[in-house]
């Protein structure tokens, strides 16, 4: 492995594991705790009568976050162009391939 492939691997892993660290939105003694915008969970339905949902979301979105947004249609696409077909086809020969009833039943549990 070359220098600038480890550098690359270690930047990438660093601003992976940085969207799991904390976003210090505690209470500190210099800060004043901020109240929050309703008594009702942002994810409620109600929320959304009672109060700005937006004002309870993060403010600083993880950036990989948005790549997975944009992402996601490419997952489906390999999930219906590679993944569902290889399934099948080993189910037409289970003893070749080694598909087993634990595969049968994930395969079975798709929508």
């Amino acid at each position: 492995m070359t220098a600038p492939s480890r550098a690359l691997g270690t930047a990438m892993l660093t601003m992976i594991a940085s969207g799991c660290a904390a976003t210090a939105q505690h209470a500190t003694k210099d800060k004043e705790y901020p109240p929050p915008t309703s008594i009702y969970n942002i994810l409620d339905g109600t929320a959304l009568v009672y109060s700005d949902p937006a004002a309870g979301s993060a403010v600083n979105d993880h950036p990989l976050r948005w790549l997975g947004f944009l992402s996601h249609p490419l997952g489906h696409a390999a999930d219906y162009g590679l993944n569902r077909p290889t399934y099948k086809f080993g189910s037409s020969i289970p003893y070749l391939f080694g598909y087993t009833a634990e595969d049968n039943l994930l395969d079975a549990q798709r929508r």
